[in-house]
C-alpha cells in the first residue's frame, strides 16, 4: 500500500514539473514566434523603403536639370550583405535626402509622384516604429525568461538564445556609448 501511495506523489510531481515544463517552453516559444513575426514585418518594410528609394532616385534623375546622382549609394545597398538595423540606419539617410531634395527644388513640391512618396515614407515610418516597439518588447521577453529560473533550464535543453534589440543595443555588455543618441 505504501509502494503504491509513493507512486501516487511521484506520478502526482511528475505531472506538475510537466505542466511547470510545458508553460515555460511555450511562454519561450511565443516570445520567439512573435519576434519572428516583426522580423518578417520590419524585412517587408525595408524592401518597400528600398524601393521608395530607388523609385525617388529615377524621378530625381528624370525631373531635375542637375543630373546627379543622389542616391547611387543607397540603390547599391541591394547588393551588401548588412543587417537590418544597418539597412534602416541608410534608409534614414536616403529619406533625408528625399526631404532635402523636396525642400530645395521647388517643382518637386508640386509633382504628384513625390507627394505619393512622401505619404509612402511616413506610412512606413508609422509601420517601421510599431514593428521595431514590437520585436524590442518580445526580444526583452525572451532574454528574461532565458535569465530567470526555471525557463532558463528549458531554454539551454532547447538552444534559446539572448537576442540583442533591434538598436544593437546591449545592456549586458562594457560598451557605455550604447546609450548615447
Amino acid at each position: 500500500m505504501q509502494l503504491f501511495y509513493a507512486f501516487l506523489i511521484l506520478l502526482f510531481l511528475g505531472s506538475i514539473l510537466g505542466m511547470i515544463y510545458v508553460i515555460y517552453y511555450n511562454r519561450l516559444q511565443d516570445a520567439k514566434n512573435r519576434i519572428e513575426q516583426a522580423e518578417g514585418i520590419i524585412d517587408e518594410t525595408l524592401r518597400k523603403r528600398y524601393d521608395i528609394i530607388v523609385r525617388m532616385s529615377n524621378l530625381a534623375k528624370s525631373n531635375l536639370k542637375e543630373k546627379k546622382d543622389y542616391f547611387k549609394e543607397y540603390v547599391n545597398l541591394k547588393n551588401e550583405a548588412i543587417s537590418n538595423f544597418d539597412m534602416d540606419r541608410k534608409l534614414k539617410e536616403a529619406i533625408g535626402i528625399i526631404y532635402n531634395l523636396r525642400n530645395d527644388y521647388p517643382e518637386l513640391q508640386k509633382n504628384a509622384e513625390v507627394k505619393e512618396i512622401i505619404s509612402e515614407i511616413k506610412n512606413t515610418d508609422e509601420k517601421m516604429t510599431a514593428s521595431i516597439a514590437y520585436y524590442n518588447r518580445y526580444t526583452s521577453v525572451l532574454n528574461d525568461l532565458i535569465r530567470k529560473f526555471p525557463s532558463n533550464l528549458i531554454s539551454k535543453i532547447h538552444h534559446f538564445k539572448i537576442l540583442p534589440f533591434f538598436d544593437k543595443k546591449d545592456m549586458q555588455d562594457d560598451d557605455i556609448l550604447d546609450f548615447k543618441l
